[in-house]
């Protein structure tokens, strides 16, 4: 039957109106893979074939005549109910899928067609064609959120901002909560980001992931994937028995969940994180999602080690730079301070250098500079244009545009590929006296970037400017 035909007439259908289908209908009725029913003006069951009294789950002789919503009580109050009454009071005939109304699972394409006389109604059993359909888009979800994952841990920069949104990311393709756990280089467990499908739960699974890991007992799920590395899944009323009485148990309670998939993060068999998911009921987890889990899992620990890494970079870049960062020279009648932070994001530390000391003559000298690169290869050599720049400026005693040039000639004969910036200041003393018992008044400086050898000498300016001086 196509949408608009017309409903079968209540000569084959209805009950009570003296007639039976004939041989031909009465057959092909009987034994059409499809439910069919008919509905008089007075929503009363005229007629039901064989599928249709599987599908109720009924005897016709239980049905015939009766008012559909007393003897399937099942579609009052459903869509069922709702489009049946649409159909008719529109005269428009109407299709739609809803749930088999007897709990199965199942689902079901469902037309009906008004007449004069009543409703016909036809529904096919669609589960089939469901379950493929909904495996489908979620093996493309799967796979869209694998090409993702890979490109917010890896495409980035601060992979450990990413590893934060990663629960955001398996939500809701894989679980409809979740928490994301990081072992840092010492050895300490925290919870760095946590997501759920509903918004009214978003803060309550914030909080608890706050405060759950100073409540869960050894025996816990999740501290089993901490500490043994074992992917448990359990029940959370289980997961509740163990946890004591407090407001992390009061939080996982309101939250509700069914049961919890905690998968370890292990990288080189070694626990870097935990991937908690939690699961409402009715949710149905497939073995292709655990698996897609698994390898969300073996992607954040990659990428929990490689934070790991570079941070231990940072750390000895900053420790080469500060290394190389001598302290300040006491200079009688002077105080010189130094200030130095390096930048916290991953190795982005070592061109920066700052010092301070005495020409020959006794002269202090201050010089703030910048090689071009965040790195160690940055920060060696930092530390010999530092070198250098010392001592040129102690042989030949030259004011501080002086001193840059030579800089500037001996990086272009000793270090082709390196470009730095620096600032060079002397205090002097304008009356021209000389030694300890002379007050400085008068401040000399010059500012220069220092250009590698392959630098364009039409195109630059020169590298020096002259010195400047203010008293």
């Amino acid at each position: 039957m196509q949408d608009g035909a017309a409903a079968p007439g209540p000569e084959l259908l209805a009950a009570g109106s003296g007639h039976r289908p004939g041989p031909v209908t009465d057959r092909f009725l009987e034994t059409m893979p499809a439910a069919f029913c008919f509905l008089d003006r007075d929503w009363c069951i005229g007629y039901v074939n064989v599928e249709a009294e599987r599908l109720i789950g009924r005897d016709r002789d239980e049905l015939l005549g009766r008012l559909v919503w007393s003897a399937v009580p099942q579609l009052s109050d459903s869509p069922f109910e709702a489009s049946f009454r649409s159909a008719v009071a529109t005269g428009h005939p109407l299709t739609f899928e809803a749930a088999a109304p007897d709990g199965s699972g199942g689902w079901l394409e469902v037309r009906a067609w008004p007449g004069p006389d009543g409703l016909a109604v036809y529904a096919l059993d669609v589960t089939d064609r469901r379950t493929a359909e909904q495996a489908a888009r979620r093996a493309v979800a799967r796979t869209a959120l694998l090409a993702r994952l890979s490109a917010e841990l890896f495409g980035q920069r601060d992979a450990g901002a990413a590893l934060g949104r990663l629960a955001q990311l398996v939500v809701p393709v894989l679980t409809d909560g979740c928490i994301v756990t990081v072992v840092d280089r010492e050895g300490r467990a925290r919870d760095i980001g946590s997501w759920h499908v509903d918004p009214a739960r978003r803060p309550l699974m914030e909080r608890y992931a706050q405060i759950r890991l100073d409540s869960l007992p050894a025996s816990s799920p999740v501290a089993q994937a901490l500490y043994a590395g074992t992917a448990v899944t359990e029940s959370v009323a289980a997961v509740l028995d163990l946890m004591p009485a407090g407001p992390a148990r009061d939080l996982l309670e309101a939250l509700d969940p069914e049961s919890a998939v905690v998968l370890p993060l292990t990288d080189e068999e070694r626990t870097v994180g935990v991937l908690t998911l939690y699961l409402d009921r009715g949710r149905a987890v497939t073995e292709e999602d655990i698996d897609t889990a698994r390898q969300v899992a073996a992607e954040a620990a990659r990428a929990i080690t490689r934070v790991h890494v570079q941070s231990q970079q940072a750390q000895l870049a900053e420790a080469l730079q500060r290394s190389l960062l001598t302290e300040p020279p006491a200079i009688a009648g002077t105080a010189v301070v130094a200030r130095y932070v390096p930048a916290a994001e991953a190795a982005r530390v070592g061109g920066d250098w700052y010092d301070a000391f005495l020409q020959r003559d006794g002269d202090p000298v201050v010089v703030i500079g910048d090689v071009v690169g965040h790195d160690t290869a940055a920060a060696a050599a930092m530390g010999q244009l530092r070198g250098l720049l010392r001592g040129i400026a102690h042989h030949s005693g030259a004011g501080p545009a002086d001193v840059l040039r030579g800089l500037d000639e001996a990086i272009a004969q000793m270090h082709t590929d390196t470009m730095a910036t620096a600032a060079v200041a002397r205090l002097e003393r304008a009356s021209g006296a000389v030694g300890p018992g002379g007050a400085w008044d008068r401040l000399r400086w010059a500012n220069a970037a220092t250009r590698p050898r392959w630098w364009s000498s039409r195109t630059a300016r020169s590298p020096c400017s002259a010195d400047r001086s203010a008293t």
